[in-house]
């Protein structure tokens, strides 16, 4: 894998061009890491940047701000670090992501599309279907929690009239 190509998002901030997608990947990877079972796979390694990507065609400023956030990375790891983002060991790469801003809306949108993809849904033991209309099973209500309530007086609330 090429990763000595400068990640450069300047000439348009909504392109992800092959390096920028192979950070973009390895910051999710660090968001959602493998499971050390290897049950689960890292959410780089899942494959979810082109749903993230697709989902943030929406917010047009913040696909920009990633876009240029993946870039600042990249630029800052082989000026400090000498070499960049990706093969950084990941004590380095959790280091230079926590001065990053765009990283917590990052971190927001790798969730949604890690915990809605079918193979981790399936990985998870969960059926791989939305919760409606069938819904789920809910343990039976204790009714018996309201008596406190029950045997409070009547209370009403007149409303004047005009």
């Amino acid at each position: 894998m090429d990763t000595t190509r400068d990640v450069n998002t300047e000439t348009d901030p909504h392109d992800f061009p092959a390096a920028a997608r192979r950070v973009l990947d390895s910051v999710l990877d660090e968001i959602i890491p493998p499971s050390r079972d290897g049950k689960l796979p890292g959410a780089g390694q899942l494959g979810i940047a082109p749903a993230i990507l697709k989902a943030l065609s929406n917010l047009p400023d913040l696909r920009a701000m990633i876009a240029q956030g993946v870039a600042d990375l990249d630029a800052a790891a082989r000026q400090e670090k000498g070499q960049g983002f990706v093969d950084l060991p990941q004590a380095d790469k959790l280091e230079l992501m926590h001065r990053q801003a765009f990283v917590l809306p990052l971190t927001f949108q790798t969730y949604v599309g890690y915990y809605q993809d079918v193979r981790v849904v399936a990985a998870l033991g969960l059926a791989p279907r939305p919760p409606h209309p069938e819904g789920y099973d809910m343990p039976a209500d204790d009714l018996s929690l309201l008596d406190p309530v029950r045997q409070r007086p009547k209370m009403f609330r007149t409303v004047p009239s005009s």
